[in-house]
């Protein structure tokens, strides 16, 4: 079994090649450039990984792994045209580079090039494989749309908040290991296993998420801290926050949300830290990662096997970045 490290060194090297014709150039040339932001890789590792724990890498699991990498980049093209997001890893965003018509096209070809490279696929699982990935891609963009609601909505319930967060970003890190798992071979047991850990994994990497945005380091995060708190993006904290507040506390978070004085983020910050929403979310994402780690012990493989897995699982929730 090889590490997340490993994997992740062998798909960026798989991974780096032209996914597009030269022209037209305009088309992509801007999606090219998305592509060479990089990234971690989480998910295409993942599906790596799944296949792995039951089967030596099958070559049609890099196919899978790059359809996949693909669509998630297409997704966060739109998503960075939808929130109007200047940068993306520090470098400026496809829609603020080359303009929003450009960017939703090549988020568009991006999407169809990710089913160029499901079509190369060989198994005899295809047409499961491919009924796993449609049905992920549509909850992704179910979980988007409603976040986009939540925007508009004065309060969401943590119960909404928590659905919407499985399907624009769980879905996606669950499928992921599970299409792996099914090229691997693995039956209807441990799919279930390995899917249900990918999901409430996925939760808890947003639950930390959330809190790194408000309590994390910002030299180590990369993004300011409070970022979320600015625009008054519904999260679990903010979300735990209206229901438990009291008083005078309630009054002011109400009156923070209207308004944007220059220590907003502090204000708001006491405010969590009087309510107990920061160890309540420590204890929150600690309760989707217990889940998540049951899951994978009842995966029906050697205890071995899954160490791989159960690392990167720390990693993604205990990060500080």
């Amino acid at each position: 079994m090889q590490s997340f490290e490993q994997l992740s060194s062998q798909f960026s090297s798989f991974f780096n090649q032209a996914h597009f014709p030269a022209q037209p150039e305009s088309l992509y040339r801007p999606a090219e450039y998305f592509l060479g932001l990089g990234g971690k890789r989480v998910r295409p590792v993942c599906c790596l990984m799944g296949n792995e724990l039951f089967d030596e890498i099958l070559p049609d699991t890099w196919q899978v792994a790059t359809a996949i990498e693909l669509f998630h980049n297409f997704t966060l093209i739109h998503d960075d045209i939808m929130d109007k997001a200047p940068l993306r890893r520090g470098l400026e965003t496809v829609h603020i580079k080359y303009g929003e018509p450009t960017a939703l096209l090549a988020g568009d070809v991006m999407l169809v090039v990710a089913y160029d490279y499901l079509n190369k696929v060989k198994s005899p699982h295809y047409h499961r494989l491919v009924s796993l990935f449609n049905t992920t891609a549509k909850e992704v963009c179910e979980g988007q749309q409603l976040d986009m609601d939540f925007e508009k909505q004065d309060t969401v319930s943590l119960d909404a908040y928590l659905h919407m967060i499985e399907l624009k970003t769980s879905v996606l890190l669950a499928a992921s290991l599970k299409l792996g798992a099914i090229l691997g071979g693995a039956g209807e047991g441990n799919l279930h296993h390995i899917y249900e850990f990918g999901k409430n994994l996925g939760i808890a990497f947003q639950v930390q998420d959330d809190y790194l945005d408000c309590f994390g380091d910002p030299a180590k995060f990369g993004k300011q801290v409070g970022g979320d708190i600015l625009s008054n993006k519904k999260t679990f904290l903010l979300i735990r926050a209206l229901e438990t507040a009291q008083g005078q506390d309630q009054q002011d978070l109400q009156a923070l949300l209207q308004s944007n004085p220059p220590d907003k983020v502090q204000q708001v910050l006491r405010i969590y830290k009087n309510t107990g929403v920061d160890q309540w979310a420590v204890q929150l994402k600690n309760e989707f990662m217990e889940k998540a780690l049951q899951h994978l012990d009842d995966i029906a493989v050697l205890s071995k096997r899954k160490e791989p897995l159960r690392q990167l699982a720390h990693f993604l929730v205990q990060r500080d970045y």
